[in-house]
């Protein structure tokens, strides 16, 4: 009983140590005057997401307090998504997946925070578009996926409706 209390003992440091690096952050950013989380995230090739998410309890969810002259951890070991895309008007996931030549599983899976129909994409915001997953999974307590959009943000497709069609012609 005694030996294996000193060899769990023992086994502790290094077993903190494995969990401590899972979460060793690879790349930091210092934000500047006027940087919003998507911009940050569009312009160092880091999802929106995982910007979020390795910044959990550090950057609150509607990313208004990001200080200028704080250094910010953009992505951790194992788990740093570099490939990205910045979504503009009119986009939609199929359409994303079929430019970045990833599947629309892989797709979702390294953006979590897209709801089920893709209804909720927006402009500027910056998914993950590894051919692999990568993105890091949601810390415990992280908000899941709500379907909405920032306040302050342009949906992609306003109506959700296909760009070509106008409903007052099927009348």
């Amino acid at each position: 009983m005694f030996s294996k209390i000193v060899i769990a003992a023992l086994a502790l440091p290094f077993v903190a140590q494995l969990v401590a690096a899972d979460n060793t952050c690879t790349r930091n950013y210092t934000v500047q005057e006027g940087d919003i989380c998507d911009s940050v995230s569009a312009a160092n090739n880091v999802s929106t997401y995982q910007f979020a998410v390795v910044n959990y309890g550090i950057v609150d969810d509607e990313c208004n307090n990001l200080t200028p002259g704080q250094s910010y951890c953009l992505g951790w070991q194992g788990e740093d998504c570099t490939n990205t895309y910045v979504v503009q008007a009119n986009d939609d996931c199929d359409m994303i997946a079929a430019i970045s030549n990833v599947n629309s599983t892989i797709l979702s899976l390294n953006n979590p925070q897209i709801d089920d129909s893709c209804s909720n994409l927006y402009v500027g915001e910056v998914l993950c578009t590894s051919g692999s997953v990568q993105a890091p999974a949601a810390p415990s307590g992280y908000p899941t996926s709500s379907g909405s959009i920032p306040a302050s943000a342009t949906p992609a497709n306003p109506d959700d409706d296909l760009p070509w069609c106008d409903d007052e012609d099927d009348e």
